[in-house]
């Protein structure tokens, strides 16, 4: 994870390619985190190249594998 705003609850994750996406509230909500910060590393749901869910690496996402 690059960046989180608490306030606004969005922020920017680099990808292990490098590239840097942007994440919405709407992303972050859908999880069950309260807050995150810079540098952990983080599990996404990705829909069309947009961010729709963040949660812990260490927290399953939706739809996976159990």
């Amino acid at each position: 994870m690059k960046t989180f705003d608490d306030t606004t609850r969005s922020g920017s994750v680099y990808l292990d390619d490098g590239t840097e996406l942007p994440f919405s509230t709407a992303a972050f909500d859908a999880g069950p985190l309260r807050l995150l910060r810079p540098g952990q590393r983080v599990n996404l749901v990705l829909t069309d190249d947009k961010i729709t869910y963040v949660t812990l690496s260490t927290f399953p996402v939706p739809g996976s594998a159990k």
